[in-house]
């Protein structure tokens, strides 16, 4: 039996399984019985924890070995402020970094750009340059932590610069741990922060993965991510749906480009939301280990367990909290934490209080990361690997939601892959009409938004938020341009050469983005001397 027709018989084993009911009617049964897991088989289609096709778990004992790893997102204002809420984060008992950029780095402008003006610093921090990174890495080896990067169009330009910093620390290359969020194909489905278009934009991302695969090993490339979907208005089986699919299209595209699968596979990584419907969420990130394990099993015939493994961090929802009675947010935010843990999260961001207002405070921040602490060291709930495993509820959306992305990968592979969905608009349309759904169903009081539309409240009390000083731009600007007067011209001038002639031909552009940083080329240099060869994205309109 070959790939294509094992991969069907897998979806018709799934599909034997029972007709769950429709979530999105919530029209569900009063109770569940045995009779809803009559087709279930324990061994075929949950194993137990760290057993395929890996539904309790991927390790077996979970949480008792290690608890998951603690990573709130931080990045703000210039380096120097980022690198203090970092070390802060990390004194206070977190255990991971998660980096958040700014928009015109995002977009690969500098900060002296015109379009960057009023965006420098506001949503994460400003990288112009490996002078930046350096900055923002100051005193906090780069062997000692793992880091997550959450930037996509210009990724593998960031991910030169930290291995550019790395290399100044004298770190071991394959010492470095940690994620470049990487996945492109999310942000013309949701997030909207592109560059290139996608055929060129889906080579950086290969050429990065392939750079890991032989220079990283223990670095995760990429993070596949669900969360940006969810946050644009998807339905939990979308994102879940879409998250996997575009997982399919970049292992695909690996495999084109000549690489093996159990080469790159093990150090791919997903990213998922966790909302607010709680046994949902529970549901969906068992379905997405069950669902991914017979993927890279049956459709890629991967032979390394690591291979079949749906790794993943999660993200607490900030779509769902409010500017209203912000101090609600904590309640939300411990909800969605909680199930993320149910749901074997290998690591978590736990989403601040005043998110629907601004940046994070530090005690905001605090309260944020305090919440996973007590989840993991109060709570019991790490000492039973898939302690909902069983349940007639759970099971019975697991096995829903496994059903319902199924259908999704047939349609998207009936127009000939994720690329061919995108460019028909078909992903795009399905989260504009479930977010417009949500929209109406909360104006209508269909959905209750707590202080929202119900419990509402005139007397809130105001809150600290933190603000972004208006002078930050130009200070950006001003070393911006010291930079630029100090460094070897001539040197810029060629890597910036090298790097236009390599992509003209098919080498991996690793090598010459990181030769382009070390002569501290800039983010925006960079980004443009590609845009002359790759040419820059327009979303069609459909």
């Amino acid at each position: 039996m070959d790939g294509a027709d094992t991969d069907k018989a897998t979806k018709q084993t799934v599909r034997k399984q029972g007709s769950p009911p429709n979530l999105a009617s919530k029209q569900t049964p009063p109770i569940y019985t045995p009779e809803h897991l009559s087709q279930l088989d324990y061994q075929r289609d949950l194993g137990d924890p760290g057993e395929f096709p890996y539904t309790r778990g991927v390790y077996p004992d979970m949480y008792r070995g290690k608890l998951w790893t603690m990573r709130q997102f931080s990045g703000y204002g210039s380096a120097k402020e980022t690198n203090h809420r970092c070390k802060f984060l990390l004194e206070q008992g977190q255990t991971g970094l998660s980096i958040a950029f700014d928009l015109p780095t995002l977009m690969g402008i500098d900060s002296d750009d015109p379009l960057s003006e009023g965006e420098v610093g506001n949503c994460g921090v400003a990288v112009d340059s490996l002078e930046d990174m350096e900055i923002l890495f100051e005193g906090i080896r780069l062997d000692q932590v793992t880091t997550s990067m959450t930037v996509n169009a210009p990724a593998a330009i960031l991910l030169a610069m930290y291995v550019a910093v790395a290399d100044k620390q004298g770190v071991d290359r394959a010492k470095i741990r940690g994620t470049a969020q990487n996945d492109i194909l999310k942000e013309f489905i949701a997030q909207k922060e592109w560059i290139y278009p996608p055929q060129p934009s889906m080579r950086l991302v290969v050429d990065s993965i392939e750079f890991c695969t032989k220079h990283l090993p223990a670095y995760n490339s990429i993070s596949i991510s669900g969360y940006h979907i969810r946050e644009a208005g998807s339905t939990a089986l979308q994102e879940l749906a879409f998250t996997l699919r575009d997982g399919i299209e970049y292992v695909e595209a690996c495999l084109r480009a000549g690489m093996a699968v159990d080469d790159f596979a093990p150090r791919l990584s997903f990213f998922f939301d966790s909302h607010n419907n709680f046994f949902e969420e529970i549901a969906k990130f068992r379905a997405a280990r069950r669902l991914w394990a017979h993927i890279m099993r049956d459709r890629f015939g991967a032979k390394k367990e690591q291979s079949r493994m749906c790794r993943f961090h999660t993200h607490t929802s900030g779509y769902s909290l409010t500017a209203q009675q912000p101090a609600n947010n904590v309640v939300r935010t411990t909800l969605q934490a909680l199930a993320a843990v149910l749901g074997g999260t290998n690591s978590l961001h736990t989403s601040s209080r005043d998110e629907a207002l601004a940046l994070p405070t530090e005690e905001a921040a605090r309260i944020a990361l305090r919440t996973q602490q007590i989840l993991a060291h109060e709570s019991g709930v790490p000492d039973m690997a898939d302690p909902l495993g069983g349940s007639y509820f759970v099971e019975t959306l697991t096995s829903q939601l496994e059903e319902g992305a199924w259908g999704y990968f047939d349609k998207i592979d009936a127009m000939g892959g994720m690329i061919q969905a995108i460019e028909k608009g078909f992903p795009q349309k399905e989260i504009q009409e479930a977010s417009y759904r949500h929209q109406k169903a909360v104006e209508s009081k269909e959905e209750i938004v707590v202080g929202v539309n119900k419990c509402v409240s005139d007397d809130t009390l105001p809150i600290k938020t933190l603000h972004i000083s208006p002078a930050l731009r130009e200070h950006q600007v001003q070393r911006l341009q010291t930079l630029r007067a100090q460094r070897n011209h001539q040197a810029v001038k060629q890597t910036l050469s090298e790097l236009k002639g390599a992509a003209q031909s098919d080498q991996n552009l690793m090598p010459f983005l990181i030769h382009c940083v070390k002569e501290y080329a800039t983010l925006g240099e960079i980004c443009y001397t590609l845009k002359e060869i790759f040419g820059a994205y327009q979303e069609p309109s459909f």
